[in-house]
């Protein structure tokens, strides 16, 4: 069963849709626990005096003590840094999904490269978050982190940058909340990392295909999939 298959058929993107919207808010919960994770690891240990994080790294790793303190601080940084991979991920099943049904509507110019970049850089993003925590297990190799991380920085920018230009246009294609959200991915780039870890930059990409996902898994009618020329309306 080809890809195209599995995007065009409606349970599957329905399926697709719900799993973006569930990974968003795993993100956002499991993801702090990453950060707080990072900050007990030793090249880690100095982001807690940086930025805003310090206004609540410490009490907050107080009161989530259990959490954090179960195995050596690499173990537990590198076990919830394993969440990243499924949560890029599923938003990027959603981006396709999402694409997919725009396209049946037919989109030219500025969107369609926008979606071109897009997705390749996604899909870039997912393999380097299951390259970074995935491969690694127990206390891990430093330095591929460390080589996973440089590699990782032209292709989270490619990422950012790309996000918020085709959050620009899907504004003026009338999508709402998730095409700001996707606007805001490069300014985000610089609030979101002055109060937690990088990984959380991602998360504006996640809420955004995990609303537009939200909306089509609560689809009832089979009518409504990408082979039926009206698909497009339901990303609106």
């Amino acid at each position: 069963m080809s890809l195209l298959t599995i995007l065009d058929r409606p349970e599957h993107q329905r399926r697709i849709g719900r799993l973006a919207w569930v990974m968003a808010w795993v993100g956002l919960v499991v993801g702090q626990l990453h950060a707080l994770a990072r900050v007990a690891t030793r090249d880690g240990a100095s982001d807690a005096d940086e930025g805003l994080m310090h206004l609540w790294a410490e009490p907050a790793s107080t009161a989530l003590a259990p959490l954090l303190d179960w195995s050596s601080p690499a173990v537990v940084y590198l076990t919830y840094g394993k969440v990243w991979g499924p949560v890029v991920g599923a938003a990027t099943l959603a981006a396709f999904v999402v694409h997919r049904r725009r396209s049946v509507a037919g989109f030219r110019g500025a969107e369609r490269w926008a979606w071109r970049i897009t997705l390749t850089a996604l899909v870039l993003a997912t393999v380097g978050c299951f390259a970074e925590y995935w491969t690694q297990w127990g206390d891990g190799n430093e330095r591929l982190l460390e080589a996973v991380f440089v590699v990782l920085i032209p292709v989270l920018l490619l990422t950012m940058v790309a996000s918020t230009f085709l959050g620009i246009v899907l504004i003026r294609r009338g999508l709402g909340l998730p095409a700001w959200l996707l606007a805001l991915t490069f300014p985000g780039l610089f609030v979101i990392s002055e109060v937690t870890s990088l990984g959380s930059v991602f998360l504006p990409i996640s809420f955004a295909f995990g609303i537009l996902g939200r909306r089509i898994a609560r689809e009832r009618d089979s009518a409504t999939a990408v082979s039926s020329s009206r698909a497009a309306p339901v990303v609106h």
